[in-house]
């Protein structure tokens, strides 16, 4: 296998935990999960799908707060360590560019990404049927909604951290009206985070078990020298429904509607109680990753059974080692999506 490296900043700070002696997994769990339990905040029942990053020598992340009376939202918080958060009481407060209060009649499964010096929150809303919200902010007490950029019906949006080819490029996955029973990862650009188009097939679905459903972007992508490295959601539907488990893969760094490598097996599925018993069972639904350049560590945040949010920990070299070794790249995989 050949050495892969992450391409981005310093975290000495990263949560952490060793690989577990005896653990064959790419990647294990954090010994004290879930991080986030039940009834975080007054109002608030639950707490999952949630996008942290760093921020000011410490930790700043948007979180879907499913209020009591079941409409979710976004809430901020902010950490020290990236494992134990304070949240602000009152959902996240957007305006329009001119200050205008711009308020989503619903928000959820938000991300977090920095292009630049600013910072953009993702999030499935309605806009006469679900699709993507986005609002931009520099000091995280002013959050300004920009365009939607996608018709409905439209899901799981999350931006590269840097332009390409020297538009921005997002992830998204079209859907349905309601819990889509199909979806496909496309890309998109824009010269200016208002005008979206060439519109690109990035992968879908598979003959792997457990992705033979629907597959959705999950982290943001996370840039190394041999490429993107994703971190996505597949899912399978069961006799008892439908169960979430975490995939990974690898795109090309200057055209990434090419897959270059693409693991067969899942990296991370349902397998504790905070995963297998909540709200909706048998998730795990990956929405951010922290990383490290210096050490090449990966913390991944990640929902829990719609209930919960837990952390686990891998490193590039580890994942990349195990992608390659488990390589199975379905048809059209390997070409730039377009027909």
């Amino acid at each position: 296998m050949s050495d892969i490296k992450i391409i981005g900043e310093v975290l000495h700070n990263i949560p952490w935990q060793d690989k577990p002696t005896g653990c064959t997994a790419p990647m294990w769990r954090y010994t004290e999960n879930p991080i986030i339990s039940r009834n975080p905040l007054p109002g608030v029942a639950r707490i999952f799908n949630s996008a942290v990053m760093p921020y000011n020598g410490g930790f700043i992340g948007v979180f879907r707060g499913e209020q009591r009376n079941g409409v979710p939202h976004i809430y901020l918080g902010r950490s020290k360590d990236a494992i134990n958060w304070q949240f602000e009481p009152e959902r996240i407060r957007f305006t329009d560019k001119n200050g205008e209060e711009f308020m989503p009649p619903y928000a959820y499964d938000p991300r977090l990404v920095r292009v630049g010096d600013t910072y953009y929150i993702m999030w499935c809303q309605d806009a006469f049927g679900p699709t993507i919200g986005i609002a931009k902010t520099t000091d995280f007490r002013t959050f300004t909604r920009l365009e939607n950029p996608y018709l409905p019906y439209n899901r799981n949006a999350v931006l590269f951290p840097r332009k390409i080819n020297g538009n921005y490029v997002m992830l998204s996955r079209p859907c349905d009206n309601g819990h889509t029973a199909f979806g496909d990862i496309f890309v998109s650009e824009s010269p200016d985070m208002e005008f979206w188009g060439r519109h690109r097939h990035v992968m879908g679905s598979s003959d792997n078990w457990w992705e033979n459903l629907k597959i959705g972007a999950g982290a943001a992508p996370i840039e190394t020298d041999k490429g993107w490295l994703l971190f996505y959601h597949g899912v399978v539907n069961t006799c008892n429904g439908y169960v979430y488990s975490i995939g990974a893969a690898m795109l090309d760094i200057s055209e990434p509607s090419k897959v270059l490598h693409r693991c067969e097996n899942y990296v991370l599925t349902p397998e504790e109680w905070y995963e297998e018993r909540g709200f909706v069972p048998n998730v795990c639904f990956p929405c951010a990753a922290l990383t490290d350049a210096a050490t090449g560590r990966i913390a991944l945040y990640y929902g829990c059974a719609d209930s919960y949010v837990g952390a686990a920990f891998t490193t590039v070299q580890e994942i990349y080692d195990y992608i390659l070794a488990h390589d199975k790249l379905q048809p059209g995989d390997d070409t730039p999506g377009t027909r």
